[in-house]
């Protein structure tokens, strides 16, 4: 069975949402570069790769289910910060908002028996328990040590550790 056009249409929403996530983590990695944190602009990088492959899962759904892929405009980030605590309280409250409209997406594939959504969308509401408390463990680390000095270095260099989820070759490789 096809997927439901206000399904299609809500999935192609959250395509939007999860393109857009990963646009503010790159932008955020951005910034934190700009801060001398290369361990911290990592961690903000590869959450950015995980925010494509969330939206491409989605995209990919969406086709396998006999539906149309429609890409939006995403809107521009914002690009600075005051601190890197900051940073990540933003990035917190960003995947409260995300879990909002995945769990607005399983109501909606609830509401319209829609199964196969539901259960595709089961991986995503697990997902984001691992998102949200992912960057409020970074948040409370920070309040913790306080935004200056050896705390911050030693967590600095414990996010360059975060492995990448693919790489991009280097022009000439």
């Amino acid at each position: 069975m096809a997927i439901s056009k206000k399904m299609e249409k809500a999935i192609n929403g959250q395509i939007n949402a999860e393109m857009y996530s990963s646009y503010l983590y790159l932008s955020m990695a951005a910034d934190l570069n700009n801060k001398a944190l290369a361990g911290f602009s990592n961690w903000m990088k590869i959450q950015a790769q995980e925010e494509l492959y969330h939206a491409m899962k989605l995209y990919d759904f969406v086709l396998e289910r006999g539906g149309s892929v429609t890409l939006d405009t995403i809107e521009a980030p914002q690009t600075e910060w005051k601190s890197p605590l900051a940073i990540f309280q933003a990035a917190y409250k960003h995947e409260l908002l995300v879990t909002s409209l995945i769990n607005k997406l399983m109501d909606l594939a609830i509401k319209e028996k829609d199964h196969a959504t539901n259960n595709f969308l089961q991986w995503y509401v697990k997902e984001q328990v691992e998102e949200e408390a992912s960057a409020d463990e970074i948040v409370q680390k920070i309040k913790l040590i306080g935004s200056q000095g050896n705390g911050i270095f030693m967590l600095d260099k414990e996010m360059a550790a975060r492995p990448p989820l693919f790489t991009f070759p280097v022009s000439g490789e």
